[in-house]
């Protein structure tokens, strides 16, 4: 057996990927490896477009196609990133409360009042349950992999999957900030009745005492209800709407002043949610809700890195709602190149060495 460092010294980082290794196609074991990625492939209370349940496996497979010598981080991949499998069960239950949660969606849609199904009511009851039992087992792996000393990040599935990361990173900090990128808002309560619907993840997240902040940008799509949200949090959630940061740049303001603000609202702990809707829908075309306008793939990466420089500490992320689409591998293609830079800014940030930016 080759011990991690004759691993390095043996892997070529510019020819392909080994096709039995892990994510980006690197030789190390997780016990090798510093970043744990733990795929959530769930969906189960989308109400619009389908397909995040498959975006962990989208991810992994383009994954291998992503050349390991990064400009920004060019040691990144001698630290080791690994993918876990994601429990055979998680994806059973996805389809099979997903199935469930249709008609339910549709007589809301109707304009029915569930009250007058109790078969309804009983498996709006049974969806609540199972999501809650898949949080409590996403928290539990996210701890485990913590308590080896790993940086744990989640790959999703929908939005509502990062809900036991966030009740993990609690038990681990005493108070933390998130920055949230995102065409919305998910402040819902209880969206259609899920308690744990992707429309609700952020106001699942107020619900823990230690996120002190949540910090939104490229806000442009949210209803009443969660505008009362964030008036009621009275600071505790900054809202960017997508709106307001164009005006700001079409009347001079740069994008590295935006993201300055962004950055000096953010805790001195901060972990990333990124719903790749935040983005401009031409590079994730198939994500579950779509919305136009966005930021692009470069502005998303300018913001990290600054983050990352600003002596703040960034202690996980998620990476949640790329959906693959039927004839192409274009979405996973951008996730995983996402991905790889969401783990060269959450290695620098906890000071592991990276190399040096590579100047030409």
């Amino acid at each position: 057996m080759m011990t991690k460092q004759q691993k390095i010294e043996n892997f070529d980082p510019s020819q392909p990927g080994l096709a039995d290794a892990t994510v980006f196609g690197l030789p190390f074991t997780a016990e090798e490896s510093e970043i744990i990625i733990i795929p959530v492939p769930w969906e189960v209370t989308v109400s619009y477009g389908a397909g995040a349940s498959e975006g962990p496996d989208a991810v992994f497979d383009a994954s291998f196609q992503v050349d390991l010598l990064h400009q920004d981080f060019p040691e990144l991949w001698k630290l080791g990133i690994y993918m876990e499998e994601a429990p055979e069960q998680w994806a059973k239950n996805s389809d099979k409360y997903k199935d469930l949660a249709q008609p339910i969606i549709e007589a809301l849609e109707n304009g029915e009042d569930l009250e007058t199904f109790p078969s309804l009511q009983e498996d709006l009851h049974k969806i609540n349950k199972a999501c809650r039992t898949l949080h409590t087992e996403v928290k539990e792996k996210v701890l485990y992999w913590q308590n080896k000393g790993k940086k744990v990040a989640l790959l999703g599935g929908d939005h509502s999957t990062p809900l036991g990361y966030y009740e993990a990173l609690a038990t681990q900090h005493e108070s933390f900030g998130i920055l949230h990128l995102d065409a919305h808002m998910d402040l819902r309560i209880a969206y259609e009745g899920f308690t744990y619907s992707h429309a609700s993840i952020m106001y699942n997240t107020l619900q823990i005492p230690q996120v002190s902040k949540i910090v939104q940008v490229g806000i442009r799509d949210f209803c009443e209800q969660e505008v009362e949200v964030v008036k009621d949090a009275k600071g505790r959630v900054i809202v960017h709407t997508d709106t307001d940061m164009k005006a700001k740049a079409f009347e001079g303001q740069t994008w590295k002043q935006q993201c300055e603000e962004i950055i000096a609202q953010l805790p001195q702990k901060v972990t990333i949610s990124f719903d790749i809707d935040g983005m401009y829908p031409w590079y994730c075309p198939n994500t579950g809700t779509p919305v136009p306008g966005g930021f692009s793939f470069e502005q998303a990466t300018y913001l990290f890195n600054l983050l990352a420089n600003s002596g703040k500490e960034i202690i996980g992320f998620d990476l949640v709602e790329v959906a693959p689409g039927e004839n192409d591998d274009w979405d996973g293609n951008v996730g995983a190149r996402m991905l790889f830079h969401m783990c060269g800014i959450l290695a620098k940030s906890q000071k592991l060495n990276v190399g040096n930016r590579i100047q030409f």
